[in-house]
């Protein structure tokens, strides 16, 4: 599969136009390539294609990129932060057309195959099916496992330890529904990554390798062959789906989530948040209420051994003075977490004690001593 070498069928002057082949005996034109894609995975695989364009005597004729328009961002929304792929696409001069949709919207250039990386919008069937070639779309996993926007995020939150990537045509209505025509031999690789950057800097290379690749032995030319690891007869309810990572996926559920599941979802797609209950003393009474709770700059375990018994994820102050204060958080595995800085929704990231007093969500400790590292918890 790998480095095999490209020759011209006939002279341009027999054919109409050049056309190349592989030792597969498949045959296509000169590639004009619509490149859709949106983050720095994507940005790995645009890269090695304009390589390839360099070397390969004219198999890609041009690359035109697609991508979303630059978003308003940060606070107050004044800050304009564009997508990576249209940094590098400037940085290549490479054509870039930034589109927020499809509709009403026609390539400039008449391209012969699509390829989609992290692209994020679904490919109108008028394009892909008008791309005499068709489309490809890397993909970071072994598909049908973790189908979806967020394959790298799923794969650290159930964590697994091995990975891979796939190569796929693109389907004319489906997200992750082609043929796969390249991937990563199953199981995969073994890999140590703890974050979604350490797997996307993982996995990028591969996946360009693999879209190369396909170039270089017309895969992507009919008759496609499907090399999946999974075989049709297997049902794809079995395999777990990567779906969006939203605001919900970072609400702690202190009742069932060990310590270690809380510090990998931290890593992965923190900054976690749960309900507390909190009490206000006015001059009309007590006032209870629920806030939210951001826990802004994580937890890090507590090593020690202590007496402490807190409510399982009930946050409690322990120790008096400004250099022995700490918060305390029980796990239902009983381990004890410690926050650093801790946001409640509506006010500024403050020191976690400074935060829970404030709200009146833990008691305020009587004695510098309640800090003891010789008992168990």
């Amino acid at each position: 599969m790998y480095g095999r070498r490209f020759y011209k069928a006939a002279p341009a002057h027999i054919l109409g136009s050049p056309r190349y082949r592989c030792f597969s005996s498949k045959v296509y034109e000169p590639l004009r390539i619509l490149f859709c894609g949106s983050d720095q995975f994507s940005v790995t695989s645009l890269q090695a294609l304009q390589s390839e364009r360099k070397a390969s005597n004219g198999r890609i004729a041009s690359i035109d990129v697609v991508c979303r328009p630059p978003k308003l961002t940060r606070r107050y929304l004044k800050n304009l932060r564009e997508v990576p792929i249209a940094t590098a696409a400037r940085n290549l001069r490479l054509p870039l057309h930034e589109i927020d949709t499809f509709t009403g919207w026609t390539p400039p250039i008449s391209p012969n195959l699509i390829v989609a990386v992290s692209f994020g919008l679904l490919i109108p069937s008028r394009i892909t099916l008008d791309a005499k070639y068709g489309g490809l779309n890397v993909h970071p996993s072994l598909l049908p496992e973790f189908s979806g926007p967020a394959p790298l995020h799923h794969t650290l939150l159930e964590g697994r330890k091995t990975t891979g990537v796939t190569l796929q045509t693109l389907h004319p209505t489906q997200f992750d529904k082609g043929k796969i025509i390249a991937q990563t031999p199953y199981p995969g690789i073994e890999h140590e990554a703890e974050t979604v950057e350490e797997l996307r800097d993982l996995t990028a290379p591969l996946g360009a390798e693999l879209l190369v690749n396909s170039l270089r032995n017309a895969s992507f030319v009919a008759p496609v062959q499907e090399v999946g690891w999974c075989g049709p007869d297997q049902s794809s309810t079995r395999f777990k789906k990567a779906s969006k990572i939203g605001p919900e996926d970072r609400h702690i559920d202190w009742a069932s989530w060990s310590a270690d599941e809380i510090l990998r979802c931290q890593r992965v797609i923190g900054p976690l948040w749960n309900f507390a209950e909190f009490l206000v003393q006015n001059k009309s009474g007590e006032r209870r209420g629920t806030t939210r709770l951001i826990w802004e700059h994580g937890f890090r375990l507590l090593q020690e051994k202590c007496h402490i018994f807190p409510a399982i994820g009930q946050p409690i102050i322990v120790g008096l003075s400004k250099t022995t204060k700490k918060v305390y958080v029980r796990t239902c595995d009983g381990q004890v977490l410690v926050p650093n800085h801790i946001k409640i929704e509506g006010g500024a990231t403050t020191a976690g004690f400074n935060a829970i007093r404030a709200r009146g969500l833990a008691p305020i400790p009587s004695r510098d001593n309640d800090l003891n590292v010789e008992g168990t918890l």
